[in-house]
């Protein structure tokens, strides 16, 4: 493992963008490829998550890179070429003394942090989310940022209370209990679908309490009344419709995680699990799984739309008597 320590070289987080600037004017990058993660970056280099979002935000401020939502950090056009070529005569960022509020602090806003975050989090998961990470991406002092929001937990709320709120329901709404359930799950795993870390946040036992997320409640709620359940009854059949969209979506994050953290696809990990597999097959322990392997000809695709949708249907098949009290 590289060891990015603070010697002769400049700070650690320096050293590290300094490296991936090396590889992006030596072509080893090109343009559109995906730069390491802040995950595979602390883990080559042996630093702090934070360390390697500064190494990272130094270079988006450079213009040598850019987020993009659910592909991570990449190299950016051609102008980030001529900016790699040009970037070690270039001034480095440094701590300026206190002075008149930038420009960039000027228009600093709430909305304008949650949305940073968001794009963080979109590209890079949720633990690479901070304050001071926010803080760079926008060009502001850290301590500005709090003047929103005054923790990263109540950032994280924010984060996804705006989420939560990127889509909402019509007056065209369909008819019956069933088509409404379906347009509300749908929605819901359209926004995780979206945004991956949003399933991590909240769970079933401690659920997040913002406007939100109550406007999709509320319309899941909306449809099962009026038919002759009890509150008990119809408020245990949303959690276990909401369980069943957050309860798929919370793997999208965690594929996002385990890629990131191995580089390889999950293709690729099962690829490299094939002898395991085989061992398990023909050990004779398991008849059953056996039986059911040998069917399929390219392996088993595990597909998470798919298995969302099937899920959904056999869970309102099962509850309609119990809906519609037959």
């Amino acid at each position: 493992m590289t060891k990015a320590t603070g010697a002769a070289g400049g700070p650690p987080y320096l050293r590290i963008a300094a490296g991936i600037r090396r590889r992006i004017a030596d072509g080893e990058l090109a343009p559109g490829d995906r730069v390491p993660s802040t995950r595979q970056i602390a883990a080559e280099w042996g630093v702090a998550l934070a360390t390697a979002t500064k190494a990272l935000t130094t270079l988006r401020l450079e213009g040598l890179v850019e987020p993009r939502p659910r592909v991570g950090t990449v190299v950016a056009g051609a102008a980030g070429a001529a900016a790699a070529a040009a970037a070690p005569t270039r001034r480095r960022p440094s701590a300026a003394a206190p002075g008149p509020a930038s420009d960039a602090e000027r228009e600093l806003s709430l909305d304008r942090i949650v949305r940073t975050a968001i794009a963080i989090a979109d590209a890079e998961g949720l633990s690479a989310v901070s304050m001071r990470g926010v803080a760079s991406r926008l060009g502001v002092a850290t301590m500005s940022t709090y003047r929103y929001v005054p923790s990263k937990d109540d950032l994280v709320l924010h984060m996804a209370d705006a989420a939560f709120g990127e889509e909402s329901y019509g007056a065209d709404a369909p008819e019956g209990w069933r088509a409404r359930v379906e347009l509300g799950a749908r929605t819901l795993w359209g926004l995780y679908r979206k945004h991956p870390w949003l399933a991590q946040v909240g769970s079933l036992t401690r659920p997040l309490l913002v406007p939100n997320l109550m406007v999709h409640g509320d319309w899941m709620l909306e449809a099962l009344d009026g038919h002759g359940l009890d509150p008990t009854t119809l408020f245990d059949i949303h959690v276990l419709l909401y369980g069943h969209v957050q309860g798929v979506a919370v793997h999208l994050e965690m594929e996002a995680h385990a890629e990131a953290a191995t580089g390889q696809s999950e293709e690729q990990w099962m690829d490299s699990r094939a002898p395991a597999l085989r061992d398990l097959v023909e050990s004779g322990r398991f008849p059953t799984f056996a039986k059911v392997i040998a069917t399929f000809e390219d392996g088993y695709d595990l597909r998470l739309d798919a298995l969302f949708e099937f899920g959904l249907q056999a869970l309102l098949d099962g509850l309609t008597p119990t809906i519609e009290g037959r």
